[in-house]
């Protein structure tokens, strides 16, 4: 009973010091779970009409987007098959911005420029990541309080777990009763839906602290077995290499035409232009729609087109370990993408669960308040067709 009580004291108090945060990381990530299926419904922008011609090559689609935003950097030209805009990326950390010109991939027209800094998505992301604070301030916030309702998570279990058959059929599921007291539901509510849904809350977490905490990430990934770094680092090209000969093509092109035609089933389709004079060229293709863990992340030497090996998780899917196939997977695993419709489906509901427990933990903690009352989960009480509690009789011989 001491240890009970020393634990229900930890719980009680994470849970109230991180009720709100944990409340906003988890509603935000309910109202992102289908943010592609709803922009997809709702952006037209998003698709052309399939044509028999060929596509526009990176280097056309890169100068007509450079006149929509001449001041601003274009970091990379996606394309997502014959039936969906084209996509030229502009985005930089310092000065901040991220915008996208979608295009037609046939013509060249303009469909839209949009601020993604100013898109509803991007704005509940931001939530999410950094509780809409500067990120070196928001994203350790984030992690340190997510760690601590991991931690509330384990407490919870441990006060949840019953004595005896008796008591667990009061915590497994809802038996209320008409005139039932609300403080008795909204116990029911917190306890029984904690139940089911923390093991799938806790794996949620424990992708978030991947993100959260790089000591974390390192450890579990080396528990796996896995040997490379989990750091992007971008490969050089080197300068000192003669320039390639003159060519009806930019090096852009060639590589998008090779690629094409090393990969011809591709989803998608992503060119990045080389920021500085020894970047590499760097190219993402995925042939699966939906997810982003079987992924191939190449680089190609921009004067030679020579490809550049890497050392890191972030590069050809062939050479990927189980370990490092495990961490491409972090991001899927933590939308619910890896189960496709129905995955994101239970991460919506999952974080659903979530956000109501910082809630109805509140309320058990402010109808206990002042008086010393609580809800009971003594075995020997029984729900009466009130909401009240009885004794149960003791049987002696």
């Amino acid at each position: 009973m001491k240890f009970k009580k020393i634990i229900g004291l930890l719980h009680l108090w994470l849970g109230l010091a991180s009720g709100l945060v944990v409340f906003i990381i988890s509603i935000t990530g309910c109202l992102y779970a289908f943010q592609e299926e709803i922009l997809n419904a709702t952006e037209s922008f998003r698709y052309v009409e399939p044509r028999a011609s060929v596509q526009l090559s990176p280097s056309v689609l890169k100068e007509i987007a450079t006149r929509q935003l001449p001041q601003k950097h274009l970091h990379a030209i996606m394309y997502s098959g014959n039936a969906k805009a084209a996509q030229a990326i502009f985005f930089h950390f310092d000065p901040s911005y991220y915008y996208i010109v979608y295009l037609d991939p046939y013509t060249g027209k303009v469909l839209k420029v949009k601020d993604m800094d100013a898109d509803f998505f991007r704005i509940v992301l931001q939530g999410h990541f950094y509780l809409w604070l500067p990120p070196n301030i928001g994203q350790p916030v984030v992690a340190y309080f997510t760690l601590a309702f991991v931690v509330m998570l384990i407490s919870g279990i441990v006060l949840w777990w019953p004595k005896n058959r008796a008591a667990a059929k009061q915590r497994v599921w809802f038996r209320w009763r008409e005139g039932m007291q609300w403080k008795r539901k909204n116990y029911d509510l917190h306890n029984i839906l904690g139940f089911y849904g923390a093991f799938f809350i806790l794996i949620l977490a424990a992708t978030g602290l991947i993100w959260g905490f790089q000591w974390f990430a390192s450890s579990v990934y080396t528990r796996l077995g896995g040997d490379k770094s989990l750091l992007f680092e971008e490969p050089i090209s080197a300068i000192t290499q003669p320039i390639l000969p003159s060519s009806p093509a930019p090096a852009i092109d060639r590589i998008w035409h090779q690629m094409l035609q090393e990969h011809p089933n591709s989803k998608t389709l992503e060119v990045h232009i080389p920021e500085t004079d020894s970047s590499s060229i760097a190219v993402n293709i995925n042939e699966e729609e939906g997810t982003f863990w079987k992924t191939d992340y190449r680089y190609f030497d921009q004067y030679t087109l020579q490809e550049l090996p890497v050392n890191h998780i972030y590069g050809r899917f062939k050479d990927a370990t189980l370990a490092d196939k495990t961490f491409r997977m972090n991001y899927d695993i933590h939308v619910g993408a890896i189960g496709g419709l129905a995955g994101k489906v239970l991460a919506f509901f999952v974080s659903l669960i979530a956000a109501s427990l910082p809630i109805t933990g509140f309320y058990i903690w402010w109808g206990r308040r002042g008086n010393g009352r609580r809800i009971q989960s003594d075995p020997n009480k029984v729900l009466n067709t009130t909401g009240r509690t009885a004794t149960k009789p003791v049987l002696t011989k």
